[in-house]
Formats: C-alpha cells, structure tokens, sequence
C-alpha cells in the first residue's frame, strides 16, 4: 500500500492500551513495535500510549506513553476512558490479553473500552478453545465494543467465528510483526557469546513450565552424543508473574535436569530480558530454533516469528501457530513431550546441511510479508476504514447492563509470612498451616534467627516487603529475654506475655549471643548496634559454664561478627581463644578416623558446629582446629548426601547414634542452613569451588531436591514447611523452618556476592 496515495487526514491521532517497555513481557513489546511502525508510516499523527502498570511505583516510561494505570484499580480504567475521550482520540488499538488487566479474567478492561466514544481495534493475543463462560462473555463483550478484532492467524480467526460466534466481516488477520532482519550466516555472531565452532540451539523468551525446556534438555545427551559441539541457549528471564507467584523454581528444576543427565556445559541460561538488538544478535548465531511447548491452544508465537524473520531452521510442537507457521517445509513439527523425535529432527537437521539451508531459506521468503513495516500498512489500512465508517455510521452506546460479566537463579527474598508470624511482641514460634498458632508462644531462639533474618535482607537490599521496625521488635525480644539475674536467656514465653522459665538452654543462649553480635556489625541503626553491644557484653560471662558444642559454637560465631567490627578488643579476643580451645578439646576427646565428630550422635544444627572450628582455627592461626572444622565438614556432608547425589539430612526420628542407623525422616530445614552456613565459611576462608557446589546442593533441598522430590519452599507465601517426612512435606509453615530458608537464601546471596561470576552458572561446571 503507497500511504502517500491514500487519505489518512482522520487518524490524527491514535492511542494504543496495552503493557509498554520498559516492562519486561511480550505484550509490551508488541505495544512498542507496533506505535513505533505506524508512527514511522504516518509520520504527520501523534501515536501514543496508555500503560498497564502491575507495581504500584509503575515503571520508568518513554515519552510516548501518555497516561499509566494500576492495572488492579478499577477506577483507573475508567479514569482512562475519560482521557482518551478528552484527548480527542480518532482510534484505540487495544491490545488485549486476559492476564494484563485487572478482575478475574482481566475483566476491568470492560470498564475502559465501554466508556469510549472513539472506534476500537482490538488485537487479540490469546483465545480459547474450550472458554468458561465469564471468558465467553468477556470476549462477546469486547467483540460488541470493538469496530474490528485483529488476530495472527487463521486458525485465531476460524475459533473466533466458530467458538464464539463473531461475524467474519469484524475479524482481520494480520501477521506477527518483526523486524527486517538480514539472512546471514549463523557463524557471523557466535564469537561474541562463546560459541564459536559450536553447533547453537536456541529457546528465547520469558521462561515458564509451559514452555517445555525440560523436553528439549531430555533430548540433549543423545543430540550430544552425535555432535559433542552442541550448546542449547536458553534465553530470556522468567515471566514475571510466575516469579512471583514460583521465583525461578522452573529455572531451578531445569538446571538440576541438565546437571543428572550430564549436559550442563551444553546448557547455556541467560537469565535476562534483552533489547531487540542483542536478541537479534543471538537469533543469528542459531543454527535451529525450537519451541517445545507444552500448550497446543496458542494463537501466536512472537518469538517463533522473530525466529522465522532470522530464517532459521526451525522445530516445534505442534501448537497451533506453529502448524500454520511453519507449513510447506517452512519448519519441522514433532509431538508434544517427545524428546527421541526432537532429537532424531535436530540430528538430521545437522547431518544435512542442504536440507537445513534450504529450510532456511524458505522461512525466510515467507517472513518478507510480516516485517513492521508490513504490518503497520495493515493496521492504518483498518483504522482508516474504521473511523471513516464510524463518521457514516455512528455506533450506538453499549449500557452497562448488556455488559454480561460481574466485578537457581536465586530468588527473591519475601517475607510476607514472617509478617503475617509476628505481632507486636515479636515473632510466634508455630503456625497450622500458614495461621500462626498461639498456642505454643513465642521463643527466643527463632526471634535471634527473625533479627539475623531483616538485617541480612537489608545488608543485601532485598527485602520485598517494608520491614520497618521488624528489626527493633526481634531485638526488644531478645533484650527482655535476657535475665539480669542469672546472666542467661529465657526461651520460651506464652502468648500471655508471661515468661515460662528462668533460663534457657544453653543453645537458646549461644544463638542470642550469635544473633547479637550480628546485629552489633550489621545494623546500620547505631542505636540498636549500641543496645545489643550493651547486653552482648554482660552474656558472655557464663559461657566458660557451658558444655553444650553448639551453644559454644553459635557464641563464638557470633564473637567473630563482633570482632569484625571491634577486632581490636582483647578481651573478647581471650573468650574467643577459650571457647575455640574448648569446643575442638570436645572434638578431640570423640572423634576417631572413622567419626569425626564432636558427639557419640549427629543431631541437629550440626553445621554450626564445623563453622565455629573453620573461623577460629583461621582467625587464631590453628591449623589443627581449622582442619577439625574441614573433617567434620566432609563427613556431615558425606552422610548427609544419598547416593543419587542430593542432600538428604539426618531425621529427627531417632538422628544418627555412633554404631547406629542414620534416620532417614523427619528432614528439618535447620540442617540444611546450617551447613549453607558452614560452607559459605569454608569458601571465604579456602576459596575452593567445592564448597560452592555443597552450598548448592543443600540449598536445593528446599527446591525439591531432596528424598522425595517436593519443594518444601512455598513461593506464594514465602514461607517453608515445616519439614519432609515419610509421606510428604510437613505443610506447617512455622518461624524456625521459614526462617532457615531465608537465612539459606540470604547465605547463598552472600556467596554470590563473594564470587566475580554467576553462580548458577559457574556450579553447573564444578
């Protein structure tokens, strides 16, 4: 179409709805090619957009987005709807996908689009074949509103006529947009990603488990065992709603699957959203593109357009933009979750090099008609037919009441269930389910590990939630459990405020040692570091009365975090000298070749205990208390690894007497954070990779990899069970198991600031 030889004097101005950049999704993407396209044909109208923010703080737009709405507020869309009216809008472009509005089903759109008095095309990025009936409504209503829907393929058009009864007439089919990319080798760019000599097999776009990565790294060990040079790039971040609701346990699972078949240096994840040109970059260093998804109802593929644009070779599962996409040799369809085909196709894709180019060749070809420049032509070809027939024709106003509808990588630290555990006292020990129960109170040892907790998370700056004043209620705990009296710690106190004893135990008294001198270094408050220096110093004088290894062992890990901001202080350095000389006399007086360990039982928190040896033999220039540390390190992790090669810790059903058998269940959180914790020490202090891998494997334990495969992490709560037993998970989320994991969590984000490389990455090579 020459627009020069047409009228477009009535579309001065045209406003596209829809997610923009710099959000990271696909739909934003779209919104910004497509303004951006029309823009450059119609050089002489203002197109511009409205934004669909999902955070509150919304996101830092280009000038060409014009108003943001809060995507869950109601009164927004409306409020839109009154913008656009006033701005004297000739057309909306609404690009329309159930997940990006608010209201079930992305329903409060019906508020905006209903409000309009300007014409309406609506791009519809996802239909169903089997559509509940709000679905069903939603689509008939936007259908009434819409002067045309726009969809990208034939098979989108024909479930529109015959699924939900629109008339043909409405419906338009226009091609994916993409950019005009030129057909070159794919040798061309593989140095700049390391790659070069390699065959590249590549997946783009936001991650999540429909997406069927997993199938495509099943069919690796054969593809490998063919062509040694083959690397399968997986790029793209997780879709942000299913970090949100999931974190990257996708993510996680896949990097676990590649590691247990052996092809993790043949698996390449960049975890990250990247701008058009480094993506085009990484399409034309692709030899074959694959789309393994699992969903055969999807309309439309960007991604598996761009790949087409690049001319790849292509292979897919046959969903149904795929099949129509990729007909007359244009592709390679193979059965959904079929790892042997996949790997048959990819392999006699790269044994013929006449069929793959020849492939290319004819992708290509075909892709010429769906550059933007293309598409963009489409669109001002029906919004002009649109507003000049709304001017003929004026449509009536749709009434609200024919509106039938009703109103491994690591994750991101949340602390929503902390919050919902804590209460002006501090933190409850138990909860039924995810609701705290009162009934067993409070206790000092989880309101230590609540304080370590906040002021890691703010040490790092990750915390999700506003956790104001969180670290001064844990510490006003911990400051009125201490009893001036006796010079111990009280642990437990009922939910009446009332304390049920006048000391603690020893370990309850070492943790609020160890949680004190952390406080003292990590608290940027100066205040509350002063206030726990003051009952730091007054706890110390009983621990020469102590015989309890891991009450020794969190007190002096505890007094090397004070002394890493006050190392000069001799005293304290003498009662860290004392308690190092006592707990490794412990470990000599018990340990033999074959039991290195500092008890006749391997019980609980047992990490601690190598960690306490680890700092003291390094900071008191012990050889033979840092090589205590090492030993008993090894062999925790030793017994404590099934043979299948995950982490499996000792249970608290009977533990593991010196003689006896090793219980198996019930698993607790607390094991496998202490010996995160035991590690991490290890790796400053030796700097070797092991220690890395152990911190690794452990800390999948949460993840699911563990005896029976279940994620004890719950990613929607943010909190974990409260362990793994016999028949599944305990789905108790109390404080001390959610406060493992986060501390886990935070001691892996420690590791990954301690290394210069991506530590997912790099362990997958160890």
């Amino acid at each position: 179409m020459d627009i020069k030889n047409n009228n477009h004097s009535n579309l001065q101005t045209i406003a596209f709805i829809g997610n923009y950049i710099p959000r990271q999704c696909g739909i934003a993407t779209f919104t910004n090619d497509l303004l951006t396209g029309i823009s450059h044909e119609l050089p002489q109208s203002s197109c511009w957009a409205i934004a669909m923010n999902d955070v509150p703080q919304g996101y830092p737009y280009p000038r060409q987005v014009r108003f943001e709405l809060n995507a869950k507020r109601l009164t927004d869309y409306q409020l839109a709807a009154e913008f656009l009216n006033v701005n004297n809008v000739d057309v909306v472009c609404l690009q329309h996908e159930f997940g990006i509005f608010g209201g079930e089903y992305g329903r409060h759109i019906l508020a905006l689009i209903r409000n309009l008095r300007k014409p309406v095309v609506t791009t519809m990025h996802t239909l169903l074949l089997n559509p509940s009936q709000i679905i069903r409504n939603i689509v008939d209503n936007i259908s009434k509103v819409s002067d045309r829907l726009v969809v990208m393929s034939q098979q989108a058009k024909s479930l529109l006529k015959e699924i939900y009864e629109i008339p043909d007439e409405k419906i338009n089919v226009i091609h994916h947009g993409i950019p005009n990319l030129q057909f070159i080798d794919p040798n061309f760019y593989k140095d700049q990603f390391g790659v070069e000599g390699k065959y590249v097999i590549l997946t783009f776009g936001l991650i999540n488990p429909g997406k069927g990565i997993e199938i495509m790294i099943d069919a690796l060990p054969d593809i490998v065992k063919k062509f040694p040079e083959v690397v399968y790039i997986v790029l793209g971040a997780t879709h942000p709603s299913v970090k949100k609701d999931h974190g990257e346990s996708y993510r996680h699972f896949l990097q676990r699957k590649a590691r247990n078949l052996g092809v993790e240096n043949h698996v390449l994840f960049h975890n990250r959203f990247v701008e058009l040109k480094e993506l085009c970059e990484f399409l034309g260093a692709a030899d074959i593109y694959i789309t393994p998804y699992l969903n055969k109802e999807q309309i439309v593929s960007g991604t598996l357009a761009y790949a087409l644009g690049a001319g790849k070779a292509i292979i897919s599962t046959p969903y149904w933009y795929a099949e129509e996409i990729l007909a007359d040799g244009r592709g390679i369809i193979v059965p959904f979750k079929d790892s042997n085909e996949i790997s048959n196709q990819i392999i006699n894709l790269l044994n013929n090099d006449v069929d793959r180019h020849a492939m290319r060749k004819q992708a290509y070809l075909f892709s010429r008609e769906m550059v933007w420049k293309e598409v963009a032509l489409n669109y001002i070809k029906i919004f002009t037919e649109v507003v000049g027939k709304r001017v003929s024709h004026p449509a009536p106003v749709i009434k609200k009441s024919s509106l039938r509808y009703t109103p491994f990588e690591l994750a991101q630290p949340k602390f929503e269930h902390i919050r919902r555990l804590t209460d002006d006292v501090g933190i409850l020990q138990h909860a039924k389910f995810i609701v705290p129960n009162r009934n067993h109170g409070y206790s000092t040892d989880d309101n230590a590990r609540a304080l370590i907790a906040v002021l890691m998370a703010q040490k790092f700056a990750l915390e999700e939630d506003d956790l104001t004043n969180y670290d001064s209620r844990y510490l006003s705990f911990l400051l009125h459990a201490f009893n001036e009296k006796n010079g111990r710690f009280r642990n437990f106190m009922g939910y009446d405020r009332k304390w049920l004893e006048e000391e603690g135990s020893e370990d309850c008294h070492g943790r609020a040692i160890w949680s004190l001198g952390l406080t003292i270094t990590l608290s940027k408050n100066k205040d509350f570091g002063d206030q726990a220096l003051e009952i730091f110093e007054k706890s110390l004088s009983v621990l020469s009365e102590f015989t309890s290894p891991r009450a020794l062992a969190f007190a002096l890990v505890g007094i090397h975090a004070y002394l890493a901001r006050f190392g000069g202080d001799s005293k304290i350095r003498r009662i860290r000298e004392e308690l190092a000389n006592k707990l490794f006399d412990l470990y000599c007086a018990n340990a033999s070749e074959d039991w290195p360990w500092i008890e006749n039982i391997v019980a609980y928190d047992n990490g601690k205990i190598p960690q306490a040896l680890l700092m003291s033999g390094k900071w008191l220039q012990r050889g033979d208390i840092f090589d205590a540390g090492v030993n008993s390190l090894n062999w925790l992790i030793r017994i404590q690894t099934d043979p299948k090669g995950h982490f499996s810790p000792i249970g608290n059903a009977g533990w593991f007497s010196r003689g006896g058998e090793k219980a198996r269940f019930d698993q607790q959180p607390l094991e496998a954070q202490s010996i995160i914790e035991a590690c991490v020490e290890a790796y400053k202090i030796t700097q070797d990779r092991k220690w890395l891998f152990e911190a690794r494997r452990c800390f999948d334990w949460f993840l699911g990899g563990n005896d029976l495969n279940i994620p004890l992490y719950d990613y929607k709560t943010g909190g974990c069970c409260d362990g793994l037993t016999a028949t599944g998970k305990n789905r108790n989320q109390g404080a001390e198991s959610t406060l493992s994991w986060l501390l886990s969590l935070l001691n892996m984000y420690e590791l990954d600031e301690l290394t210069e490389f991506d530590l997912m990455e790099e362990i997958t090579k160890v």
